[in-house]
């Protein structure tokens, strides 16, 4: 699986198209080795379920109560049932959101120390390809050196 972030106008971060060099390590294979469905997620998934069954009914209960002609009070009690659903549904969001806001810190600041040490390795290697060029041409300017002084004590002679 590939994936790429960049910043977008807004000051956010959006996708952008894929990029061959950034891969997970997975490499697209989302079987039981990787990804492992816990307790907590099974009820979570459930209970999305449920919730989601539910929101579907009350909708559907408000249709009939609509089109039916039930009477206003009734109608109202099936709305305030449905918005007090879909209150339940976003706070449980929230939790959601707040349990996984951690785990993104961590993975920003995991991101930012190997930004860093790859910086630090790219100066490194810079100056290790400068010294080891620098030396090169020093073997080679003290050889053309006894070259050129051995043509001139050839000449000379």
């Amino acid at each position: 699986m590939e994936l790429q972030l960049r910043p977008n106008k807004a000051g956010g971060w959006g996708a952008s198209a894929p990029r061959a060099e950034i891969k997970f390590d997975s490499d697209g294979q989302f079987d039981n080795e990787y990804f492992q469905e816990t307790e907590t997620s099974s009820q979570f998934r459930q209970e999305y379920e449920m919730r989601k069954m539910k929101q579907e009914a009350v909708g559907l209960m408000v249709s009939l109560a609509i089109n039916f002609d039930i009477p206003q009070d009734q109608g109202l009690d099936m709305i305030s049932d449905g918005l007090d659903t879909l209150k339940n549904m976003a706070h449980d969001m929230n939790e959601e959101m707040d349990r996984q806001v951690p785990l993104m810190d961590e993975i920003d600041t995991k991101v930012d120390r190997a930004t860093a040490d790859l910086k630090n390795t790219n100066v490194r290697l810079k100056d290790t390809v400068n010294q080891l060029r620098s030396s090169r041409n020093f073997c080679i300017d003290i050889i053309l050196l006894i070259i050129i002084l051995g043509i001139a004590a050839y000449l000379y002679k």
